[in-house]
C-alpha cells in the first residue's frame, strides 16, 4: 500500500438509467464516440491517468489539481458543443467532481477519502457542470481562466468532516502551457478569447419599481451578443449574482473566467432615457469604450443596437450578415409596449393568481400598441395557461393555442412561444407535442426560464423525477428570485429519497420565499410555498404561521389552499389536510388535480379512504386528457 497526495476527477452520466432504456444501441455508441474522440485526449493531454471505468462513470488521477481542473473544464466546454444540435431528451451529459485529498494506492487502484469525496462532490454537480472541494478552489486560485461559485458548507455521506462546495463557471475555452521551469501550469494570455461578461446596468432611476426596466436593458443586450457566434457571452443568471453589489472589474473578470466587463447605468424619467456603457479589458485595466446616451424614449432599441455594434467594433469581431439581421431586428417598433411587456414579465414570475392577472393586463396592453409584438402574445398564452389553476371556464385551451399560433407565425423562432405551447398542449393532453415544443424552445434558447420551468413541471407530473430535477435546477439558477423551483425540487427528492438534497433546496426555498415577501408582502405565493418548505424542514410552528397568512392574503386561492393541505399532511394534521383537498375537487382544473397523482407531501393519507374517493376524479380528469 502507498499514500499520496492526489487530484482526483469523478465523473458520470446523467440519467444513464433512463438514457439506456430509452435507446440503450445509440447510448452505449454516443458514449463510445465521446470517450474515444473528447475524454480520453483531454485526458492524456493534462497528464492524467485512468484510474477505473464504471458503466457510466469514470475515476481519474492527477499529480496536479490544476491540471485536473483545466481537464474537466475542456471535457464539459466540449460536451456542451456536441449537444448543441441534440434533443434534450437524447444528450449525454456528465457530472463532474474535482478534490485534493489523500489517498491510498494499492495494485493500480485508488480508495480514501480523497476519493469518496470526488465522487460525492460528482453527485452535487449540476448537469454539464463541475463541483469542486475549498481545497481544489484555493489551490487553483487565479491559474485558470475559470470562476468558482460558493455554494457553501455541505454535509457528505460517510464523510465525517463538512466540505465547502464550488461550482465552476466556465467560461471561455481554458489553455493551459507548461511554465519553462517545469513547473505548476500557467494560462496562455489569450486563454480569454473573444469573452464578455454583461453586468447588471445600475438603476439610476432613484425608483426601486424602475428595476424592471434596467434589467430588461441588460437582457436584451445579453441576448444580442449571444447572437455572435465568434464571441462567449456569460448567462444572464450567472452575472445577475452581482446585480447591487459594489465588484472590482478585475475580480469579476477572473471569477466569471472572461476578459472583457461591460457595466452601465439606466435612468429613465419620463419621455427621456440616460443610459451609459462601459467596455473594460480586464487583462490590462484598460477602457476600450465609453459612452452616454442622452436620447428620447423612442429610441431605446437604437441604443441597444448602438452599444452592441461598439463592443463588436472595439473587439474587432466581422459579423456574418445573418448575425447582423439578428441583432438590428428589434422585438417591437413601440417603446411604450416594450415597457408593458417588461413590466408583465417582472409580474407573471410570481406565478399568484393576482400578479398573473395583472401581467395578462400589462402583456394585453402590450399587443394593444403594437399588434405585432409577438413576445407579448406568448405573454398572455403562458398567463392564461397558469390561471387556469383558478379559472379554467374563463380560459378555454383553443384560445390559448390561436394565441401561440399567432406569436409563432409572427416570429417562428421565438423560444417563449414554443415554451408556452409546451405548457398549453401538455394541459390539452397532447404529451408528445408538449415534448417537442418544449425541446423546440430549449434548442432556440436554453437559458429560457419558462422552457426550463415548464418542463420540469411536466416531466414532473408524468413522474419523470430525475429529468425534472436537471430543468428545476437550471430554472432556478436562471432566476435568482425564483423561489418556485426550489420548492419543486425539494418534493421531487423527497420522492426519490434523497433526504441532503430536499433539506437543502427546501433552505433554499425558505430564503428566497422570505426576500419575496419582504419586497412584496400583499403576495399570498411565496408565504404558502415557504410554509411547504418549512414544513419539511420540520419547523411546524413557523410553517403554519406562514400558511395562515397566505390564506388570510388570498383566502379563495385553490393553489394556497391545496398548498396548506400538504403543510398538514406533512405535519401529521390528517383531518385538516383531508378537509382542504376536498374543498379543492370542484373547483380546481383537471390539470391541477394530476399534480396529486405525483405529489409525495401527500403520502400520509394517499392510502385513506377519503383520498382514495378523490384518486377517482383524478383518474376521470386523466381519461379525459387522453
Amino acid at each position: 500500500m502507498e499514500r499520496r497526495l492526489a487530484a482526483i476527477l469523478a465523473a458520470d452520466v446523467v440519467g444513464y438509467s433512463r438514457l439506456i432504456g430509452a435507446d440503450e444501441t445509440g447510448t452505449l455508441a454516443a458514449m463510445k464516440r465521446h470517450k474515444s474522440e473528447l475524454v480520453d485526449p483531454k485526458i492524456t493531454r493534462h497528464k492524467g491517468r485512468i484510474v477505473k471505468l464504471t458503466g457510466d462513470g469514470i475515476l481519474v488521477e492527477f499529480a496536479s489539481v490544476v491540471h485536473a481542473v483545466a481537464c474537466a473544464v475542456d471535457i464539459q466546454r466540449g460536451m456542451l458543443l456536441r449537444n448543441e444540435s441534440v434533443s434534450p431528451l437524447k444528450r449525454i451529459e456528465l457530472r463532474i467532481g474535482v478534490h485534493l485529498g489523500d489517498i491510498i494506492v494499492e495494485d493500480g487502484d485508488i480508495f480514501g477519502d480523497g476519493v469518496n469525496v470526488a465522487a460525492r462532490l460528482e453527485g452535487l454537480a449540476e448537469p454539464s457542470g463541475i463541483a469542486v472541494s475549498a481545497s481544489v478552489r484555493d489551490h487553483v486560485g487565479s491559474r485558470l481562466d475559470v470562476g468558482f461559485v460558493d455554494k457553501g458548507e455541505h454535509t457528505l455521506k460517510n464523510i465525517a468532516a463538512g466540505v465547502h462546495v464550488y461550482s465552476v463557471a466556465l467560461g471561455a475555452p481554458t489553455k493551459v502551457a507548461s511554465a519553462p521551469n517545469g513547473s505548476c501550469p500557467v494560462v496562455l494570455d489569450d486563454g480569454y478569447g473573444l469573452s464578455v461578461g454583461v453586468l447588471p446596468f445600475t438603476n439610476m432611476s432613484h425608483d426601486p419599481e424602475q428595476e424592471y426596466f434596467s434589467d430588461g436593458i441588460t437582457e436584451d443586450i445579453i441576448t444580442d451578443l449571444s447572437k455572435i457566434s465568434k464571441l462567449h457571452v456569460v448567462a444572464r443568471n450567472t452575472v445577475f449574482t452581482y446585480k447591487g453589489r459594489s465588484v472590482k472589474v478585475k475580480q469579476v473578470a477572473q471569477e466569471l473566467g472572461v476578459r472583457y466587463i461591460l457595466e452601465g447605468s439606466v435612468r429613465k424619467a419620463g419621455a427621456r432615457v440616460r443610459i451609459t456603457g462601459q467596455l473594460i479589458d480586464a487583462l490590462t485595466g484598460t477602457h476600450l469604450w465609453a459612452d452616454r446616451y442622452d436620447r428620447d424614449l423612442t429610441d431605446i432599441f437604437a441604443i441597444q443596437d448602438e452599444i452592441t455594434h461598439a463592443i463588436v467594433d472595439q473587439l474587432k469581431i466581422k459579423l456574418l450578415p445573418a448575425e447582423r439581421r439578428a441583432i438590428e431586428s428589434d422585438p417591437t417598433t413601440s417603446v411604450e409596449a416594450y415597457t408593458y411587456y417588461l413590466r408583465g414579465r417582472q409580474f407573471s414570475h410570481a406565478w399568484t393568481r393576482s400578479y398573473l392577472l395583472l401581467a395578462r393586463r400589462m402583456f394585453m396592453k402590450a399587443v394593444e400598441l403594437d399588434p405585432d409584438f409577438a413576445r407579448a402574445y406568448a405573454g398572455i398564452a403562458d398567463c392564461e395557461s397558469a390561471l387556469r389553476d383558478w379559472h379554467e371556464d374563463e380560459f378555454p385551451l383553443q384560445g390559448i393555442l390561436s394565441m401561440t399560433d399567432k406569436a409563432l407565425a409572427l416570429d417562428p423562432d421565438l423560444a417563449e412561444a414554443h415554451a408556452s405551447r409546451g405548457l398549453v398542449l401538455h394541459q390539452d393532453g397532447q404529451c408528445d407535442e408538449a415534448v417537442a415544443a418544449f425541446e423546440q424552445a430549449l434548442a432556440l434558447d436554453a437559458g429560457l426560464y419558462e422552457a426550463n420551468f415548464h418542463y420540469g413541471r411536466f416531466l414532473f407530473m408524468q413522474g419523470a423525477f430525475e429529468m425534472a430535477i436537471q430543468f428545476f435546477k437550471r430554472a432556478a439558477d436562471i432566476r435568482p428570485d425564483d423561489y418556485l423551483s426550489p420548492i419543486h425540487l425539494m418534493s421531487a427528492y423527497r420522492t426519490l429519497g434523497r433526504d441532503t438534497e430536499r433539506k437543502q433546496w427546501a433552505r433554499i426555498g425558505i430564503a428566497r420565499a422570505e426576500r419575496a415577501l419582504e419586497l412584496n408582502p400583499e403576495n399570498s405565493g411565496p408565504a404558502h410555498r415557504g410554509a411547504l418548505a418549512l414544513a419539511h424542514m420540520g419547523e411546524a410552528d413557523r410553517a403554519r404561521e406562514w400558511a395562515a397568512r397566505a390564506l388570510a392574503i388570498d383566502p379563495d386561492d385553490v393553489v394556497a389552499r391545496y398548498n396548506t393541505a400538504c403543510v398538514f399532511c406533512i405535519l401529521g394534521d390528517i383531518d385538516a389536510a383531508l378537509d382542504l383537498l376536498e374543498t379543492l375537487l370542484p373547483q380546481s382544473s383537471c390539470y391541477q388535480l394530476l399534480w396529486f397523482k405525483q405529489d409525495s407531501d401527500l403520502d400520509a393519507v394517499r392510502h385513506h379512504v377519503r383520498f382514495q374517493a378523490m384518486v377517482e376524479a383524478i383518474a376521470k380528469c386523466e381519461a379525459g386528457l387522453r
